[in-house]
């Protein structure tokens, strides 16, 4: 047992989940433990129950578990026994979703990179050495999630194998070997798989045994009708009811109208339904987390993972949240209980202090490591973040350089001085560069976020060869990937060694930019982005994420519990440079929707 709760039981029966044998009804929300910070937790659990739900849904992030292999981090916003208990506190159930793959516009769909460094390493199908690697994390994580199932006197009343794995393929001998994996380790609540309820994605993302559950977000009469023809007894179930959907930068705000988000949620809840709202809380990519797609135009995820849920990024309840409240209330209790109001806090104002060129720091976050050809930041063991490849370019009266493929983004300089960019998304290979003598190149690149979908799971971030210019390959490369994972050491050599920033003056970019804020208590901030360009920002070391000024996104949400009264620090790494200083302001603003 995982705590005072008497053991209970969970079966699947005729028509209905049966709790203790009795009929049951999922109301569940999706919250995942790794988008918000951990002292948030019981906030928005406890959010989650007084909009009338009585589960959480949570996935497993693989790679965050475990960013290299042989190990499993259970710190801080990735404990997730935790996270569990305060579930558990709150009175509450739970539904785990290990994965391996869990999609959720995750960095690379919640696979490692490093387990793609051998190219024979197959991708979500009955292959050895991705079964080895599986076996083990499963291993870890399955152990870990046992002891808090229902029938120990825990929370944990469902388990999910794979993830909509019929939109990807059809391997059933694949999901058979997950499936008994996941009995081997202890795991004896209802297993369920989960796929779109459209052409033959139930039937190939499922197989008997675990019991099939929908994800749909509109139409739902008709989608449960659906999921009857390939589920024909036990509960019917959409285990991703879609509320909103999620950003990309470049592109609009998704936003969906509450009024008709919760006609649907009613239509499913008089069917009898259970449901799990995706997402109850969005929360946040922060760090260098968020995925991308990619189906023919590269688009990155943005920082904010908001979703339009029905509990804002912040954690502040919507006009969604309490349309869905009113909802839920016709089909089971709803606590009576008042909500908190947004309070504005003071802004306080960003002092810069001291800024670093990021050549300057290079040798600070890594070493170089010499390659004939261009190699990826996979073939270096980088996975996240960003790199710095150098060359020594011939003298030349024209330069063109092409790249066989950007991944994701690159800053070209020539001696130092920016000369412009390669950008995956608009399809930028080529580059005209300064004629001259002998110069040297160099490219800051960026990984914006692993696709998380669809075929192009996997691959390898950086540059991809060849690189030519003026048709001939270029040789001799050094990379050097930018260890960003404790920037304290950086922050103290930004100001030991940095050139100070004048009051109102510009830094020329890419560069380090270290400040402070000072304040009286620490609260929730919103920082302005909207016009720093390109960059990242972190606060007291934390990596609140990538910002850019193409949008929709226009502030990082700063949470409170991560500040102090008195002196915070600020580093922001700016690409573009900046021409103003960041400022704070009252709220969120994610964009505009799409008119």
């Amino acid at each position: 047992m995982t705590g005072t709760t008497a053991p209970r039981s969970m079966e699947i029966g005729e028509t209905d989940f049966l709790l203790d044998g009795k009929p049951f009804r999922i109301l569940s929300g999706a919250l995942h433990y790794f988008r918000v910070h951990p002292d948030l937790w019981a906030d928005r659990i406890h959010k989650a129950r007084l909009m009338g739900l009585n589960t959480i849904e949570t996935y497993v992030p693989w790679n965050a578990h475990a960013p290299q292999r042989g190990e499993f981090r259970t710190d801080g916003a990735l404990d997730l026994e935790r996270f569990l208990r305060l579930v558990e506190a709150e009175g509450m159930l739970a539904i785990v979703r290990p994965g391996p793959y869990i999609c959720a516009e995750w960095d690379n769909g919640g696979l490692p990179g490093w387990l793609f460094r051998d190219p024979a390493v197959g991708v979500r199908r009955d292959e050895p050495l991705y079964m080895e690697a599986v076996s083990e994390y499963l291993g870890t994580v399955l152990d870990l999630v046992a002891p808090f199932q229902v029938d120990r006197g825990g929370p944990v009343v469902l388990v999910q194998v794979e993830n909509e794995y019929g939109a990807y393929g059809s391997d059933h001998v694949y999901l058979e070997k997950l499936m008994a994996l996941t009995r081997s380790h202890g795991i004896t609540v209802p297993l369920t798989s989960i796929d779109q309820p459209s052409g033959t994605m139930l039937a190939d993302g499922s197989i008997d045994g675990l019991h099939r559950t929908g994800s749909f977000g509109s139409r739902s009469a008709e989608r449960l009708a659906t999921l009857r023809e390939h589920q024909p007894t036990g509960p019917l179930m959409c285990a991703e009811f879609w509320d909103g959907w999620f950003d990309h930068w470049g592109a609009h705000h998704h936003t969906t109208s509450a009024q008709d988000a919760a006609r649907e949620l009613d239509e499913l809840l008089a069917a009898g339904a259970s449901v799990n709202i995706y997402m109850f809380h969005g929360g946040t990519n922060f760090g260098f987390t968020s995925g991308a797609n990619d189906k023919g135009v590269y688009q990155p995820t943005t920082t904010s993972y908001d979703y339009d849920a029905p509990l804002a990024e912040d954690g502040y309840p919507t006009e969604k949240f309490f349309a869905f409240r009113e909802v839920i209330a016709r089909y089971a209790p709803v606590p009576d209980e008042p909500l908190p109001e947004r309070r504005p806090a003071p802004l306080p104002t960003v002092e810069l202090e001291f800024s670093l060129p990021v050549l300057d720091a290079a040798e600070r976050l890594g070493s170089w490591t010499a390659s004939e050809h261009v190699p990826t930041t996979d073939e270096v063991d980088s996975f996240t973040g960003f790199a710095l490849y150098r060359t020594t370019l011939a003298a030349a009266q024209e330069r063109v350089l092409s790249v066989g493929e950007v991944r994701d983004r690159a800053l070209a300089l020539l001696d130092r001085a920016p000369v412009g960019t390669l950008d995956r998304a608009r399809h930028e290979r080529t580059l005209t560069l300064p004629g001259g003598p002998e110069a040297l190149l160099t490219l800051l690149v960026e990984d914006q976020g692993r696709v998380n979908y669809g075929p192009r799971l996997g691959e390898h971030k950086g540059l991809v060869g060849p690189v030519t210019v003026g048709g001939a390959e270029v040789t001799g490369w050094e990379i050097l990937p930018l260890d960003l994972d404790d920037v304290t050491p950086l922050v103290d050599a930004v100001r030991a060694v940095g050139a100070p920033v004048v009051k109102g003056g510009a830094v020329a970019g890419p560069a380090f930019v270290s400040g402070s804020i000072e304040l009286d208590e620490p609260a929730d901030l919103f920082l302005s982005a909207a016009r720093l360009g390109k960059g990242v920002v972190w606060v007291n070391g934390f990596n609140l994420g990538r910002y850019w000024s193409a949008g929709p996104q226009q502030t990082l949400y700063v949470p409170g519990p991560l500040l102090v009264p008195g002196r915070n620090t600020v580093l922001v790494l700016t690409l573009d440079g900046l021409d103003e200083v960041p400022v704070f302001v009252d709220g969120l603003d994610l964009g505009h929707e799409e008119q």
